[in-house]
């Protein structure tokens, strides 16, 4: 059984037990419809963490809910509604992301992330997690912004998500996010070749001194806490940053590349 599969099942037992129906259970916890509470007993959708509580809160379920949707669930949700990264990611003094495929979904355009999001294979709202994860990109405008470095592989500039239109838009908005002092984009070029960073993205969080990662690949997303793992990790970073291009020529490079989208 997968955590979907468990979860559905935990959910559709404790509203049968409190003699609810999907439609009576949707119009209890206000603000999702009958029809999402039917997908999310089937496991055809994610249960959001606030519907987790919502239903705990209705059904009397002394917070099983919630925490199966953290303990199991969350670990093949997206980025956007990771309870525990999302409150990583907004109290973190330094993000330090890197990605050797897409852009990170803090510096994505809508247009770019509704195509990632949209051929991700996952049975995600497409709607639902691209006004999730623009909403994410907040905390680069609020009073406590974090120290965003990035480090890109060049494909991710050149690979053609969304088309020529798309591609040259989301450039665009990497040189003007990287106008800000707080934001660092560094490019490791082609002619790196092989490097270690092509074994897969991952984001360091650094909060006061405590550093946790966030690991994603294609079955779920994971916030690393064990200190080893995270030395690991926070050598590996190094190392990339070290594989990058400096800032000025990074920008030269993705300035160029924009204008091949034209």
């Amino acid at each position: 059984m997968t955590p979907l599969e468990f979860f559905a099942r935990e959910l559709r037992q404790a509203r049968e037990a409190a003699g609810l129906s999907q439609a009576q259970l949707a119009t209890a916890v206000v603000g999702y419809s009958p029809s999402f509470v039917a997908m999310v007993e089937t496991g055809r959708r994610f249960p959001k963490p606030d519907f987790a509580e919502r239903c705990d809160r209705t059904l009397n379920t002394g917070g099983i809910l919630a925490r199966l949707t953290e303990d199991l669930v969350c670990r093949a949700m997206p980025p956007e509604w990771l309870g525990k990264w999302l409150q990583i990611e907004s109290t973190a003094t330094a993000l330090l992301s890197y990605q050797p495929l897409l852009v990170p979904g803090l510096l994505q355009t809508e247009s770019y992330a509704r195509e990632v999001i949209g051929t991700s294979g996952r049975p995600f709202d497409v709607d639902d997690q691209v006004t999730a994860r623009l909403a994410r990109q907040s905390i680069l405008d609020g009073d406590r912004r974090p120290m965003l470095v990035v480090v890109l592989d060049e494909c991710v500039l050149r690979r053609p998500v969304g088309g020529a239109q798309v591609m040259h838009d989301q450039i665009l908005h990497l040189l003007d996010t990287v106008r800000r002092p707080e934001v660092v984009i560094q490019i490791v070029p082609l002619e790196a070749g092989a490097y270690s960073g092509l074994a897969g993205p991952f984001v360091v969080a650094d909060m006061a001194g405590r550093e946790v990662v966030y690991v994603d690949n294609a079955l779920s997303g994971d916030v690393i806490e064990h200190a080893p793992d995270v030395a690991t990790l926070k050598r590996l970073w190094e190392s990339l940053r070290a594989e990058a291009l400096p800032m000025k020529q990074s920008i030269e490079l993705m300035a160029k590349v924009a204008e091949t989208w034209i």
